[in-house]
């Protein structure tokens, strides 16, 4: 009899790799997918049974997964922030976890998940236990080294970025000369890169002492819990970044996800970008 494994889906195409590794290392797949974020593409990848909740029915939630008879489960694929916290019809369950969370920001509600999940006698796994392969490698992963200038700003970067990390602010900053540019919040890295970009256009190329080059500095927060919320990038994020004028992108070593592998190297290097992964 093959091993079951529960999969909470959010968006993105994290919740597939997740669920073609598994089905290839022989587990069937009980698809726990969330109405506002997962792809409807899920119904048709091969998982044992897909089930529809909407991100307030934690209850619900633990009735799919014990009636399915998971005992192990992965959590993979963003649940926007704003949806969290202001675009949810909480059940009773979560209601009440809400109510006692010290701070409200996504580790703490989602470390609060993961307890009530335990409780229950269904262990929440890594999200990258079943695609080691696609984390980033240390060192430089293109072929274009970083400049003096990029070094800089990622040494910078990773200061103000350890910084944030620690309150669960954001995990991502675009520097330029040293001077940062824009902070993740709750809109994610790529409206991040965006934003960076459009505020370096707005400058008045004349007067502005800044080099239009970004560099993009994503880090794992301290103490990364790798069951939740794990740093990715993909291909989207290249092309954003190519369009925003970014040449750089530093990323944390073994703790940050290339959702699409080698792709996003590929496109990296056709856009003249560097990539470099450094230990957290």
């Amino acid at each position: 009899m093959r091993e079951k494994l529960g999969l909470i889906a959010g968006n993105g195409r994290f919740p597939f790799l997740v669920l073609d590794a598994a089905r290839a290392q022989g587990f069937d797949v009980i698809v726990a997918a969330i109405k506002e974020e997962t792809f409807p593409e899920i119904e048709s990848r091969g998982a044992a049974a897909v089930h529809w909740l909407s991100l307030g029915e934690l209850s619900k939630l633990i009735q799919t997964l014990k009636r399915e008879g998971i005992s192990r489960a992965v959590m993979a694929g963003q649940v926007k922030h704003k949806q969290i916290f202001s675009g949810i019809r909480p059940d009773w369950r979560l209601a009440k976890l809400l109510l006692n969370l010290s701070t409200r920001n996504t580790d703490a509600l989602l470390g609060a998940i993961a307890k009530v999940l335990g409780d229950e006698g269904i262990t929440l796994e890594n999200s990258t236990f079943l695609l080691e392969p696609l984390l980033a490698r240390s060192g430089v992963l293109t072929r274009r080294s970083p400049n003096d200038q990029e070094k800089k700003n990622i040494d910078y970067g990773r200061a103000v970025a350890r910084h944030l990390a620690q309150y669960d602010i954001g995990q991502t900053v675009v520097i330029a000369e040293a001077a940062c540019v824009a902070v993740e919040a709750m809109e994610g890295t790529d409206a991040t890169v965006e934003r960076a970009g459009r505020i370096m256009a707005s400058l008045d190329s004349e007067a502005s002492t800044l080099s239009r080059s970004l560099t993009v500095v994503k880090i794992a927060k301290p103490n990364q819990d790798m069951r939740f919320d794990v740093p990715v990038i993909g291909v989207k994020t290249i092309e954003v970044m190519r369009s925003a004028g970014a040449t750089c992108l530093a990323l944390d070593a073994g703790h940050c996800l290339l959702l699409d592998g080698d792709a996003v190297i590929t496109a990296a290097d056709a856009a003249e970008i560097t990539i470099i992964g450094e230990g957290p």
